[in-house]
C-alpha cells in the first residue's frame, strides 16, 4: 500500500486541485495559481452536487435536506480550503474541506458546537472542556486551529487510494499553511474514521476521559470526534506526508495573492518543514 501511495503522490499534481478561500491571500509557496473565480464557483457547486448525491444514496440525508439541484450546501463552503481529487474525466471524484481558525477563537465559533454530542447533557461540558484544552494548546504552541469536514468519495473511487490520499493531503496542507491542531466529525460509514485514526487521528479527551463515539440522528450514522496535529501523524505515513507537502507547491490552486492576508498565528513559515516525534 505504501508503494502504491508513493507512486500516486508522484503524479498528484495532475489529479489534486486546491480551492483557496476567497478572503485569503495565497502564499508564494504555491507556484501554480489560477485566479479564475468563476471556475472556483463552478467547482464548489460540483462539490456540493457530489456530496448531495453520495449522502442521499447512503441514507445520511433526505431530499428535503438538500438545496434545489440536489446540492449539499454548508456555510463553510465559502470560507474554507477545498481539496479535490479529479477523475479521468476532470470531474470531482473526491473532496474534503479544511477550515482554518485563528487560535484565539472560542468553541462558540466552531462548527463542532453543533454536533449531536453537544446536545447531550452528560457530554456537553466534557466536550467543551476537551475542545477548549485543544485551543489552549494551539495558542501555547503558536499554531492555528482547523476543522475538517465535507468528506465525500465517489463510489467508483472507494476501492482506490484516493480517500487515503485526500486525508494525507489535508495533513500536508496543514503543514504548508504553518501547522495546525484540528478536529473532525468523522463518520464510521465507509471506514472513514478508521482511516483517519490509522493516519494519526485520535479521540478527544477531557481530564483523561475519552469523548465517545455517538449516533448522529441528522446523518443517521455513527460518528467519532477525532483530533489531529499536523506535526504528529502516524510515523508510518510521515515520509509520505513530507513528499506530498513538497508536491503541493506545484498543485493548481484557484485563488489570488491580492486578497486580504489572513492574520498570523505565530506559526512557522508556511513551507517550513516540521519534524516532531510522535507523542
Amino acid at each position: 500500500m505504501l508503494k502504491l501511495l508513493e507512486r500516486s503522490i508522484n503524479g498528484v499534481d495532475q489529479r489534486l486541485l486546491l480551492l483557496a478561500p476567497p478572503h485569503v491571500s495565497v502564499d508564494s509557496f504555491f507556484k501554480n495559481l489560477d485566479p479564475d473565480r468563476r471556475r472556483r464557483g463552478d467547482l464548489v457547486r460540483e462539490v456540493q452536487q457530489l456530496r448531495g448525491g453520495i449522502y442521499l444514496h447512503d441514507g445520511a440525508l433526505q431530499p428535503k435536506q438538500l438545496s434545489p439541484g440536489g446540492l449539499h450546501r454548508t456555510p463553510e463552503d465559502d470560507k474554507c480550503w477545498h481539496l479535490l481529487f479529479m477523475n479521468r474525466h476532470q470531474r470531482v471524484g473526491a473532496c474534503v474541506w479544511y477550515l482554518e481558525h485563528d487560535n484565539t477563537t472560542t468553541v462558540d465559533h466552531l462548527r463542532v458546537r453543533n454536533c449531536a454530542l453537544a446536545n447531550r447533557e452528560e457530554w456537553r461540558v466534557p466536550l467543551q472542556c476537551a475542545v477548549e484544552s485543544e485551543l489552549a494548546r494551539a495558542r501555547r504552541d503558536r499554531m492555528r486551529y482547523a476543522e475538517l469536514g465535507g468528506w465525500a468519495v465517489a463510489k467508483e473511487s472507494r476501492c482506490t487510494s484516493e480517500g487515503l490520499l485526500l486525508a494525507l493531503a489535508a495533513y500536508s496542507l496543514g503543514r504548508v499553511l504553518g501547522g495546525a491542531l484540528g478536529i473532525t466529525m468523522a463518520t464510521v460509514r465507509h471506514s472513514s474514521s478508521t482511516i483517519l485514526r490509522r493516519l494519526g487521528g485520535s479521540h478527544l479527551k477531557a481530564k483523561g476521559i475519552m469523548i465517545p463515539p455517538y449516533y448522529d440522528e441528522r446523518y443517521r450514522c455513527e460518528m467519532e470526534l477525532l483530533r489531529f496535529d499536523s506535526r504528529r501523524p502516524n510515523p508510518k505515513y510521515a515520509g509520505l506526508i513530507d513528499q506530498l507537502s513538497e508536491k503541493l507547491a506545484g498543485v493548481r490552486v484557484l485563488g489570488t495573492r491580492s486578497a486580504l492576508s489572513r492574520p498570523p498565528a505565530g506559526a512557522s513559515a508556511p513551507h517550513e518543514p516540521q519534524h516532531v516525534p510522535a507523542a
